[in-house]
This record gives C-alpha cells, sequence and structure tokens, in this order.
C-alpha cells in the first residue's frame, strides 16, 4: 500500500535530500547565524504584555499594511515600491520560484551561495544554471553575463553579503546584471544588519530588483518573519499566489514590538560587529587556518593544515557546533563560524586550537 503511494509522487522527490537541522542540545551553538543575545526582562515583560491581547480565535490580518509601513519607516525604501510579506525569507523564495514556474523557465545564481536557491528550484522542478565564484568569492561578472545571454534567467538569487562566505560584491558588477537582465533580480540582504552596504536605495531606479530581507539575523529567527521589497506592480501580481494569513498574529505582533524597540536590535548589531572584529583577528593568528573577511555575522574559515571535517568531528567533541560546509562546491576544507558572545567565540577558539593540535 504505501509503495503504491510513493509512486503517486513525482519522481523527483527520491533525488531530494531532507534540510538538515542538527541537534544542538547541550552544545555551543555556532552554526546558524543566530544572534546570541536574548532580551532585557524589562522589554520581555512588555512583549508578553502585548502579545497576550492578541485575538488567537481570530485569523490574523491577511495583508498587514501597518506593519509594512512600519518596516519602510526602518529599513526603506520609502518610495513607491510595495512590500510582500513571508513566513521567514524561504517562503518569499519559494513564492518567487512558482511564479516564473513554467515551461522554458529558468533561475540563476552563483556558487558557493546560498543553498536554497537551487534546492527550492529543485523541489519545485524549476531548472537553476549556477556559475561559479572566483577564487577570491567575487562575482565573475563576465560568466554571469553570458549566462544571462545564453538562458534568458526569469529569476537571478544573489545574497549580498553572500553566504557562507560572507563578502560584499563589486557593486558596478551586480548593476552591470541589473541592467542586462531581462527578468527579475533578487538582492538578498538576510545579513544587511551586519554589513556596510545595502542596495535599499537603487529599488526605484530598477524595476527588475527585488529586495529580499529576514528579521532571523536580528535576533528573531523563531518568528519566521521576512520580507520582499520591489516595484509596487510586480509585488502587487507576487501577492496573487501568497498563501491567505501566512503571517501569524503573534509573528506581526512580535514583529511591531521589535520594530517599536529597534534600538535595542541595532546596539546588538554593534556589538555583533564588534565581535566579529575581535573574533577575526583571534582567527589572524591561530597557523593552520585562513579566515576571509566578513560582512555578516560568520566567518568562514579554510583549514590548511588538518582534514576540514576531522578538525569539525574533534570541534563536536568538546561542544562546539559549528557549520561544516567543506562539502560544498568551491568550498573545499572550509568551515563556517556564527559570530557567538565573547565567552562562545572564546571556547570556540581554544577548541579549535585544540583540535589544530591534535
Amino acid at each position: 500500500m504505501a509503495n503504491d503511494m510513493l509512486s503517486r509522487l513525482r519522481p523527483e522527490l527520491t533525488k531530494l535530500q531532507t534540510y538538515a537541522v542538527p541537534d544542538a542540545t547541550g552544545l555551543v551553538k555556532l552554526d546558524a547565524m543566530e544572534n546570541p543575545f536574548t532580551w532585557p526582562v524589562a522589554m520581555r515583560t512588555k512583549w508578553l504584555d502585548r502579545i497576550s491581547h492578541a485575538q488567537i480565535n481570530r485569523y490574523p490580518e491577511p495583508n498587514p499594511e501597518h506593519l509594512k509601513q512600519k518596516l519602510k519607516d526602518q529599513f526603506g525604501p520609502r518610495d513607491s515600491c510595495d512590500m510582500l510579506l513571508g513566513n521567514g525569507s524561504d517562503e518569499l523564495i519559494q513564492l518567487l520560484v512558482l511564479a516564473i514556474a513554467k515551461p522554458g523557465a529558468c533561475i540563476l545564481t552563483v556558487s558557493p551561495s546560498f543553498s536554497m536557491y537551487q534546492m527550492i528550484a529543485e523541489m519545485i522542478g524549476v531548472e537553476c544554471h549556477v556559475v561559479a565564484l572566483d577564487e577570491n568569492y567575487q562575482l565573475d561578472a563576465t560568466a554571469m553575463l553570458a549566462a544571462i545571454n545564453k538562458y534568458d534567467p526569469a529569476l537571478i538569487f544573489l545574497a549580498y553579503p553572500n553566504n557562507p562566505t560572507g563578502n560584499l560584491w563589486d557593486r558596478g558588477d551586480i548593476q552591470t546584471i541589473l541592467d542586462s537582465s531581462q527578468g527579475m533580480v533578487v538582492i538578498d540582504e538576510a545579513y544587511g544588519p551586519f554589513a556596510a552596504d545595502s542596495f535599499t536605495d537603487d529599488l526605484a531606479k530598477n524595476n527588475n530588483m527585488l529586495l529580499l530581507r529576514t528579521a532571523s539575523k536580528l535576533g528573531l529567527a523563531a518568528i519566521r518573519f521576512g520580507w520582499l521589497a520591489g516595484d509596487a506592480a510586480l509585488i502587487s501580481e507576487l501577492n496573487k499566489i501568497r498563501l491567505p494569513y501566512n503571517i501569524n498574529q503573534l509573528t506581526q505582533l512580535t514583529m511591531e514590538f521589535a520594530l517599536d524597540n529597534y534600538a535595542m536590535f541595532a546596539e546588538q548589531a554593534d556589538t555583533i560587529r564588534s565581535l566579529r572584529g575581535s573574533l577575526f583577528g583571534q582567527l589572524s593568528a591561530i597557523e593552520g587556518i585562513k579566515p576571509f573577511a566578513s560582512e555578516a555575522n560568520f566567518i568562514l574559515i579554510k583549514v590548511l593544515t588538518h582534514d576540514a571535517s576531522i578538525v569539525f568531528d574533534h570541534l563536536l567533541k568538546q561542544k562546539v557546533l559549528i557549520k561544516n560546509v567543506s562539502k560544498q562546491t568551491g568550498l573545499a576544507q572550509c568551515l563556517r563560524i556564527t559570530v557567538g558572545s565573547k565567552e562562545e567565540n572564546k571556547i570556540f577558539c581554544d577548541a579549535l586550537i585544540n583540535a589544530l593540535s591534535s
């Protein structure tokens, strides 16, 4: 009976793998680019009071304009662009791929980069073309333009800063891609709170550009909230395939509360940037690895003297969980470390030194 049911599924599903999330119980968790800081007790108390008034017997507001305006006021853009809200940025990536999923359509992205772009395309059955970054993890503009001319992608995904390399790409190269593409170009600024640059002010002059952001890296990973900004007419069309009530009322109230108290999140982001600088300095002093400068809340390192997977295992034995990206294309011997608290970063560095001495 079970086999009969499985035969009804799309055959492509057998080739896919479930997105793996390791159990971090009892570990120093530095694998998922989360904000390591909790909220002050007084702020948590105010938040609990706010959500205690939620009418959970009612459906949430289907298209919360008040929340969208708060997002615009805090992050921009403040022009005629509109926003689409999602259950995390992953839902918005999925929605975008669904929107262009028709015979002959394809998407384009780069490698190494955020794996969900390609994974979601595979889930939906849309062809995904990938252009390799150069040896410094910068965009290969010539190869990107050749791919655009060859495939005419309906959708291009570019992470800025890039995950997992942490770097910002040349603005001129990105603008050339925007100018050359006949399809939508998504600039994914998931790590925008920690970066020195943003494309927010470029939306108005690029009607094929969409700006994707998330609340997860700020310190709100648990509520699953993201937003997509772009040309109002385009957002209106994309909104037609958004599932109704996709942002629950508790998430809406929490996000509004967070925006009303954004100064605390901005201060935490400043602290994380400072900790990132300190961690980069400590890693630069450790023999046997090469850290890459980052504009995000994580740092990529390349292990020079040991097998990266063995180093990862040694860290895990010391109760430190990071991300082993060494099997991904273009990331041989690489590991990715979330910037933690000062104490967590010290625990990690001590464990790394111990692992490299083994």
